[in-house]
C-alpha cells in the first residue's frame, strides 16, 4: 500500500475514532477529556515540508471541527503542533539521524526516551492551546493547569496504548544519498 494512501486511511480513521468513539465517552467530572486524534500529524514523515504539514494540519483540525461543529477550536491547535513538528525533530534528532534512516517518527525511529519526549511536548502544546481557547475566560489558574495536566496524561496513556497496539514496522532505509 502507498504511504498516500496509508496516510489518507489513518486521516479517516483518526477522525472517526475521535468523533465517535473518545467524544462519546463522558468527561471525568468536566475534567478530563480524552484526544487521540492529532496524533495523525505526529506520525506524518519526517520529509514532509513545513508548509504543507501546516497545511494538513489545517485541514484535520477543520475536518474535527466540522463533525464537532466547533469553529476553529481543533483547526488552531493542529495548525499549531503541525508548525512545530519539525522545530521539535531538529533538536531531539542528531542531524546525521533517524530522519533520514527512517520515514516517519516512532519508537523505532528515534528511540523511546526521544519519541516519549516528542510526543509528550507536542501533546502538552495542544492540550494547553485547546483548553485555553475553548475556555478563554479564566476563573481558576489551578483548574486551567489540572485540566490540562490531566487531559495530558489521558492523551499521552491513549497515544502509547495505540503504539503498542498498532506496531508501525520502521525498514530502515539504506543508500540515503
Amino acid at each position: 500500500m502507498s504511504k498516500f494512501v496509508r496516510n489518507i486511511i489513518r486521516y479517516i480513521l483518526f477522525i472517526l475514532v475521535q468523533v465517535f468513539v473518545l467524544f462519546k465517552v463522558s468527561p471525568l467530572h468536566q475534567f478530563i477529556v480524552p484526544y487521540l486524534y492529532f496524533l495523525y500529524i505526529l506520525w506524518l514523515p519526517f520529509n514532509t515540508p513545513r508548509i504543507t504539514l501546516t497545511l494538513i494540519g489545517f485541514l484535520f483540525g477543520l475536518t474535527l471541527d466540522y463533525f464537532t461543529k466547533t469553529p476553529g477550536l481543533h483547526a488552531a491547535p493542529c495548525t499549531l503542533i503541525a508548525y512545530m513538528r519539525p522545530f521539535l525533530v531538529n533538536i531531539l534528532i542528531r542531524q546525521e539521524g533517524a530522519e533520514q534512516n527512517y520515514a516517519s517518527p516512532s519508537i523505532t525511529s528515534m528511540g523511546l526516551a526521544p519519541y516519549a519526549t516528542y510526543v509528550f511536548i507536542l501533546t502538552l502544546i495542544h492540550n494547553g492551546y485547546l483548553v485555553f481557547l475553548e475556555w478563554i475566560d479564566f476563573g481558576s489558574f489551578f483548574y486551567f493547569v489540572g485540566k490540562v495536566l490531566a487531559s495530558t496524561g489521558v492523551s499521552m496513556l491513549l497515544i502509547f496504548v495505540t503504539e503498542i497496539l498498532f506496531f508501525r514496522k520502521e525498514k530502515f532505509r539504506t543508500n540515503t544519498a
